[in-house]
């Protein structure tokens, strides 16, 4: 399976990538987890790492590749990925396609999970109150969906012309979720 989980902020990439992974035995790899433990190392890349996620912004595309990149091959090799929350720019896209052509890995489905504003901004609130992330606030949660519309939103398309966009409505339980998911996978 190689396979990537495309949806806002609070639309339950981490939870769909963890059912997912366990259902199919690919290696589940959170963009976001494995951004956040480079900047908890404190080196050079995760300052920048932790100076654009204070502020609710992207990080650089070329940052994010040196990140990700070789944990993608790795899981590749072993079996299989579910990418969560990579690429988010079409340049990423771009850059991940021609590179993925290059490793053998290339990206077989994008599953887009989607749910209307208000409920992503309560779901991220909710986590937030439950001692979630510490940029979990609802300036930055603002700002980061208005981030994600306008930088990953056109992912949508591009995967879609491709032919391998699986679209799913987020808004429902996390189960009924998992199923539509696994229906659409069974498609391809």
């Amino acid at each position: 399976m190689r396979l990537l989980l495309l949806a806002p902020p609070g639309a339950g990439k981490g939870t769909q990538g963890e059912r997912l992974a366990a259902w199919s035995g690919a290696r589940h790899i959170a963009a976001g987890d494995l951004l956040r433990a480079e900047a908890r190392a404190g080196g050079p890349l995760g300052r920048e790492i932790a100076a654009c996620q204070a502020r609710g912004d992207l990080v650089p595309d070329q940052v994010v590749l040196d990140v990700l990149i070789p944990a993608v091959v790795e899981a590749a090799a072993a079996g299989g990925y579910i990418l969560d929350g990579f690429p988010r720019t079409l340049p990423q896209a771009i850059a991940a396609a021609e590179l993925g052509a290059r490793l053998g890995v290339t990206l077989r489905a994008a599953v887009y999970l989607h749910a209307p504003e208000e409920v992503l901004t309560q779901r991220l609130l909710d986590r937030a109150g439950e001692g979630g992330r510490a940029d979990d606030t609802a300036g930055v949660i603002r700002h980061r969906l208005r981030v994600y519309a306008e930088t990953t939103g056109p992912l949508v398309p591009y995967y879609e012309e491709r032919g391998i966009l699986i679209a799913v409505d987020a808004d429902q339980p996390p189960d009924s979720v998992t199923a539509d998911i696994q229906a659409g996978l069974s498609g391809l």
